[in-house]
């Protein structure tokens, strides 16, 4: 397959002018593992970037990936990554553009090889490095800290602790790309991190420049969730309309040597860049403004503006830090027993009343049969307020979806919840449709703090990766 062009999906892009002299140009290509390709690539081939970042990290993603890798020492890596890389590293080698990403997630090496295998497939040559140190397990197992939620020790609570993962911070990728690799593949690394390790190995801000470090996790976390900031997030037809967004652009900044920034996006793209969709994404899963905790700063947002410089052109500045904290925040991911649930629609009159019988008859067989409490099942009746968890409901709705889901140890007794649902079928109240049951091994995340100092980051680069293979059970030895 030849080089794939933006306009060969019909993007209507165009190209961008170059940064100012002096400035760093950094563009999101993805803000979650789901994300879509087209925009990464509209950025890639026209948007002169010095830094493309793909973030593909939450922390369901990187314990289900620590999962896969259980079951298959070579998988645990993002499954999009090969495809991300492959699409746009043509056009970033010829436009000298590097790439950050932690699409590595709990198998960071095996990803490493990956992509420099695809690399010189392609004849492309762009120096892959690795940055390892995330991977926590032996020493919460160790140390046994207190988890967050509930204040038990993390490694001797039930169930299983299967995974551990320190969120890292960006010195790793400024190492990386200090000793000049072009790709850059992390587990993982705290979202803004991945735009603060560029922009410090730019300007040769130092870890202790809290302040630019701040300037810096701002720009970052504007730009980590992709689409959001270019209205994707922040759309709602009556109140915030946003044109365009089957063809939302990707926002990228231009970062000058004092940080202070501008967050734009391409020219005939989708969405919008401005002061309300920033705001919204400045604010987004912060808790407090004023002491955003990082693993490179505390971070203090209080004191940015955001003010408009264009026409989808927004300047932030104002940014500032405090030191970064002595403890990171740990992802712990437990194996345990099996997850299951059934759905069911009824529609039409009583549409409520047939689906709240429905879920009566379900109930009552898991506990008489399979023995089963009441506690241990969740009931909801969608499109009648279930979002709302009973702080809002509708009367008379025309549908309604009913889901019961459960857990349990054993494979063929949580089966037994969804084979109820689909019974319903011939067996339950009238007009019941569209069955659909799944059972899937129990996953649950935690979360607790481990000592910085009980970390160890480590840069592998492409030529060295051979020498560090993975034990059969995809523990690195």
């Amino acid at each position: 397959m030849g080089i794939v062009k933006a306009q060969d999906l019909g993007s209507t892009a165009r190209e961008a002018d170059p940064p100012e002299p002096g400035t760093v140009r950094i563009g999101s290509g993805a803000g979650f593992a789901g994300d879509r390709l087209d925009p990464a690539l509209e950025l890639a081939q026209l948007g002169h970037l010095d830094f493309l970042v793909f973030e593909l990290l939450g922390e369901r993603t990187v314990a289900n990936a620590q999962k896969a890798r259980l079951n298959d020492p070579s998988a645990g890596y993002d499954p999009t990554l090969l495809d991300r890389i492959r699409l746009t590293a043509p056009h970033c080698s010829a436009n000298g553009t590097r790439i950050i990403t932690n699409g590595g997630a709990a198998n960071p090496l095996t990803a490493g090889r990956a992509v420099a295998g695809l690399l010189d497939d392609m004849g492309i040559d762009m120096p892959v490095a690795v940055v390892i140190g995330d991977d926590v397990l032996d020493q919460v197992l160790a140390t046994d800290p207190l988890r967050w939620e509930d204040s038990q020790p993390a490694a001797s609570s039930e169930p299983r602790l299967a995974s551990a993962n320190a969120y890292l911070g960006a010195s790793g990728i400024r190492r990386a790309l200090d000793e000049g690799a072009r790709i850059v593949i992390t587990g993982r690394v705290a979202d803004p991190s991945l735009y603060v390790g560029p922009l410090s190995h730019s300007f040769s801000w130092s870890d202790d420049d809290s302040d630019h470090i701040g300037q810096a996790t701002v720009i970052g976390h504007l730009l980590e969730c992709g689409g959001q900031v270019t209205g994707g997030y922040f759309a709602d037809p009556m109140t915030k309309p946003v044109a365009g967004l089957d063809r939302l652009g990707f926002p990228y900044a231009d970062v000058s040597p004092s940080g202070d920034a501008v967050i734009g996006k391409l020219a005939g793209t989708g969405g919008a860049v401005t002061v309300r969709t920033c705001t919204e994404q400045l604010l987004y899963e912060v808790a407090d403004p004023g002491a955003y905790v990082t693993p490179d700063v505390v971070a203090d947002f209080t004191g940015t503006v955001l003010r408009e410089v264009g026409s989808d052109r927004i300047a932030v500045t104002g940014g500032k830090g405090v030191a970064a904290p002595v403890e990171l925040k740990v992802t712990l991911g437990y194996l345990g027993g099996w997850e299951a649930e059934g759905q069911i629609t009824y529609a039409g009159p009583r549409a409520l009343l047939r689906a709240q019988l429905a879920a009566d008859i379900v109930v009552r067989r898991l506990e008489r049969i399979h023995g089963y409490r009441e506690s241990e099942l969740s009931v909801e009746f969608i499109g009648a307020g279930a979002s709302f968890r009973g702080l809002s409901d509708v009367a008379d709705p025309p549908e309604v979806r009913l889901r019961v889901a459960g857990a349990a140890q054993s494979r063929r007794r949580a089966s037994a919840i969804g084979a109820e649902v689909e019974a319903l079928y011939t067996n339950g109240p009238a007009g019941g449709g569209g069955a659909r049951t799944s059972v899937r091994e129990s996953l649950s995340v935690k979360s607790c703090s481990l000592p910085r100092a009980l970390t160890k980051v480590s840069v592998i680069h492409a030529d060295e990766l051979t020498d560090h293979e993975e034990a059969s059970d995809g523990r690195e030895v």
